[in-house]
């Protein structure tokens, strides 16, 4: 694993730094292997950096057709919900790109049985990526936020996911919001080639420090458990989250 940290002045400015990265991975995958393979992130720093993907800008620097994005997590509300990944990510950019609507695969987290849906997920994933049994889906790109209790997708502190060590998308009950969430396992997460690891604000302070030098307890700190197997880790983070440390 290679990890690079990146600080930034503002968010303002991870939001540029991270659309550059996309580009310039979408690129470079697109002309390696056909195809650009991209999970997303929920989160208002995500978001700001699919507004700018989607602006004149940056939207022409990407040729949609080839790419497949993906959820790397979701809440179990129905897709048009304001609390949607999906409908974030749809209203910032994806509603706004010429991506072919099948190449779209949103995780179905509303299900009644989202069991079912998690392992109809999986499925689309061993399509896309043309997976055998047991074997992960090797992303170009993974994007991640990390909350303020040291979560990240929907991998929280003290929660069963944590531990899964095979699957690559399940259910996991968060009791501190007393519902199930979709999400992708660690295991998925750190087969990427990349992984773009997002956390702004004054809040990131404690839990960027434990994650980056803190002793390891990732059933605390859950983003510890990020360390690619085989792939590149940034972090982009802005002054306010760092605290004035230099990582």
């Amino acid at each position: 694993m290679t990890r690079e940290i990146i600080v930034c002045h503002s968010q303002e400015e991870i939001f540029t730094k991270s659309a550059d990265i996309f580009t310039t991975l979408a690129s470079e995958s697109i002309a390696a292997r056909g195809q650009f393979t991209i999970a997303l992130s929920g989160g208002s720093t995500p978001k700001g950096m699919y507004n700018l993907l989607a602006s004149d800008s940056y939207r022409d620097k990407i040729d949609w057709n080839k790419v497949h994005l993906f959820w790397g997590d979701e809440r179990s509300v129905a897709p048009d919900h304001d609390q949607s990944n999906y409908r974030m990510a749809n209203e910032a950019m994806v509603s706004k790109i010429a991506i072919p609507a099948e190449n779209v695969h949103r995780m179905h987290a509303e299900s009644a049985d989202i069991e079912s849906a998690a392992k109809d997920y999986e499925n689309v994933l061993k399509q896309v990526f043309s997976l055998a049994d047991g074997e992960q889906p090797r992303f170009d790109l993974i994007l991640l936020g990390m909350g303020d209790d040291g979560h990240t997708a929907s991998l929280f502190p003290g929660t069963k996911a944590l531990a899964e060590k095979e699957r690559t998308v399940v259910v996991n009950w968060v009791e501190k919001f007393n519902t199930n969430r979709m999400t992708f396992t660690a295991p998925a997460i750190n087969n990427a080639r990349n992984i773009v690891f997002m956390a702004a604000g004054a809040n990131k302070v404690q839990p960027l420090k434990e994650v980056l030098v803190g002793e390891r307890n990732p059933e605390l700190y859950p983003s510890q458990l990020v360390q690619p197997t085989d792939g590149k880790l940034i972090w982009l983070v802005d002054n306010a989250a760092t605290g004035g440390e230099k990582y």
